[in-house]
């Protein structure tokens, strides 16, 4: 099966499926964002942000047709535990935040079939890096960038917005001005808030041991330093002072990326004085949220989105 879908069909899909139906064939007389969202937005599919191992990666862009001042932009990861999954799959997530008015990029990366660790946390900060340089074309507004992702996308976007700067995974990322050939230095890239979305914060706890998980011994195949790089991927090695305003959506009975890794992390961030906040969906395994659950979920993240002065009240 091709794998490149027509972007543009599926958001008219997906936003046909997002209209309230109170009754089967009854329609309401109440509109809503679902029915002029084409006259707002711009759809730009598959743009190559980088290539790696002989694969041209791609990211979409739902743009704001009004892009006279820069937009506050999310940049989704989809999941599938690295080893799995496909951008087109987690488009739902992109909902809230086009009703907002926001830009969205919807970013592809390597999966083990493709290249084992570390590449996918390679290809998610190329693509923030792509974000940043292509700011001003597409008027987005680098000082508000949120990262999410759900499973391996909300591990993607915690690492590609916990990494310090210099980090060893920036380095084959390509710079786009003459600073190749005579420099060493790595372009500034900002992060204003993550929003997680059940994803793994200690991969080395599941790479073997009593938490393995054969979705992350894929991962690292066979690779004689995978613990040493387990460690280096793994956001609760990075939790220090100073990193963006984080959010965790998760189920308190997951069994594929632990609830406690979820708890771990935000104690941790508390200690080092980091604005957070976990929120727990009482008898929920791994996603699967009814739309109750999701959309109390959302009122959070806006909530922490405004009270971290990303969102402004209207």
């Amino acid at each position: 099966m091709n794998r490149r879908y027509n972007v543009s069909t599926m958001l008219v899909a997906m936003l046909i499926v997002c209209v309230p139906r109170l009754v089967q064939g009854q329609a309401s007389n109440t509109g809503s964002w679902t029915d002029y969202a084409s006259a707002d937005y711009d759809v730009i599919p598959n743009i190559t942000y980088a290539t790696a191992s002989n694969i041209d990666l791609k990211l979409d862009l739902y743009l704001p047709k009004n892009r006279q001042s820069p937009n506050p932009t999310l940049i989704l990861f989809h999941g599938g535990g690295w080893v799995d999954g496909q951008k087109e799959r987690n488009v739902f997530y992109l909902l809230p935040y086009l009703s907002m008015g926001w830009a969205v990029i919807n970013v592809e990366y390597r999966v083990a079939k493709n290249s084992l660790a570390p590449a996918a946390v390679e290809d998610c900060r190329c693509a923030l890096r792509w974000a940043t340089y292509h700011a001003k074309e597409y008027s987005l507004d680098t000082s508000k960038f949120v990262l999410t992702g759900t499973s391996a996308g909300g591990h993607l976007s915690l690492i590609t917005g916990m990494l310090p700067a210099g980090n060893v995974f920036d380095r084959q990322c390509p710079t786009e001005n003459s600073s190749r050939w005579n420099q060493a230095t790595e372009p500034q890239t900002k992060v204003a808030a993550i929003v997680n979305w059940f994803g793994i914060t200690d991969v080395r706890e599941l790479i073997d041991g009593p938490n393995a998980k054969h979705y992350a011994m894929e991962w690292f195949g066979s690779l004689s330093n995978r613990e040493e790089l387990a460690r280096q991927v793994s956001p609760i090695n990075y939790v220090r002072a100073g990193l963006p305003p984080i959010i965790t959506i998760h189920g308190e009975e997951d069994d594929i990326a632990p609830y406690s890794q979820a708890v771990r992390l935000h104690a941790a961030l508390d200690k080092a004085k980091v604005p957070n906040q976990l929120v727990t969906i009482h008898g929920r395994k791994h996603g699967g949220f009814n739309r109750q659950e999701l959309v109390s979920s959302y009122d959070a993240i806006r909530e922490f989105l405004l009270k971290n002065n990303i969102l402004k009240k209207e």
